[in-house]
């Protein structure tokens, strides 16, 4: 079902941005820059999000959950986001779905929480094709949707170059790091800290080879679950908008000594696995 409404959104999105600029929609240059994007983004964002949500209604800023990026981005293709949801909160999230307004392929990611995995905290880095809303939608189990928003301007992050040239990121595609921080001293709880490290281009369809100049075919992480043992912590639902070498960190609540677990599927079918030992320090 999701998958079927990327490959809808990717398609219908180029439409629409074309025409907000053919229309004078969506201007990037002059003093009125922010507003009048901010109008053309949130123009695209009232056209496309019954194809994400239906027709349900949408809570906005009700604190459930909250996303912070910086307002102008240093890189537009790894621009860094902070999601929260609210601890007290927390165990009644169900899915959190990352929508980049003006991205040709909007939903950058939707994020399924496991049953009592504790994840108050996700950070990730993200293309941002052009001044855009950026927005989290947190639905609960009783299917209420809660929305944060910030506005992030930025230029050209979903067709900028790879860092790493094809032979090397060929080369190393699929290894994983993960790194285990320990709760702070203070803290009651068995929440740990982790953060994973996935050796992927993260191709976007949008880059061009840069001796041949045709376009390189999107590429991507597209299935990633998480789990310790057999207990679901995180799985996510990408697309392109999820940059090169994809990059998580998030805090969960530690369930026994089982051993982190993650499996990454791309879209050209490749399965990547890895496991580590629950670090003992962290418990």
């Amino acid at each position: 079902m999701r998958s079927n409404i990327f490959c809808k959104l990717r398609r219908s999105v180029a439409a629409l941005l074309f025409a907000a600029a053919a229309g004078g929609v969506l201007v990037f240059a002059g003093p009125a820059a922010a507003q009048q994007s901010m109008a053309g983004s949130e123009k695209i964002w009232n056209a496309l999000k019954g194809d994400v949500l239906g027709d349900r209604p949408i809570l906005l800023d009700t604190g459930l959950i909250r996303i912070e990026a910086p307002k102008r981005a240093q890189d537009a293709a790894l621009v860094p986001v902070d999601i929260y949801i609210d601890p007290a909160k927390a165990a009644g999230v169900k899915t959190v779905t990352m929508v980049i307004d003006v991205n040709p392929a909007p939903v950058a990611a939707t994020f399924q929480l496991g049953r009592d995995s504790g994840v108050t905290h996700l950070a990730t880095r993200v293309r941002v094709n052009d001044y855009s809303w950026l927005r989290v939608i947190a639905e609960t189990d009783s299917g209420e949707l809660h929305m944060s928003q910030t506005f992030v301007k930025a230029s050209g992050g979903c067709s900028a170059p790879a860092v790493k040239n094809s032979k090397e990121a060929l080369a190393s595609m699929g290894q994983m790091k993960l790194r285990q921080f320990a709760p702070p001293k203070e803290s009651m709880t068995k929440a740990q800290e982790l953060q994973l490290m996935i050796r992927h281009p993260n191709n976007s369809g949008l880059q061009r080879d840069p001796l041949t100049q045709y376009f390189i075919p999107a590429h991507f992480v597209q299935n990633l679950s998480i789990s310790q043992g057999d207990r679901l912590i995180l799985s996510m639902e990408g697309g392109i908008s999820i940059s090169e070498d994809p990059n998580f960190r998030f805090d969960f609540a530690v369930h026994g000594t089982d051993d982190i677990q993650v499996e990454a599927v791309d879209t050209d079918g490749k399965v990547f696995t890895d496991k580590w030992p629950l670090d003992p320090t962290g418990l």
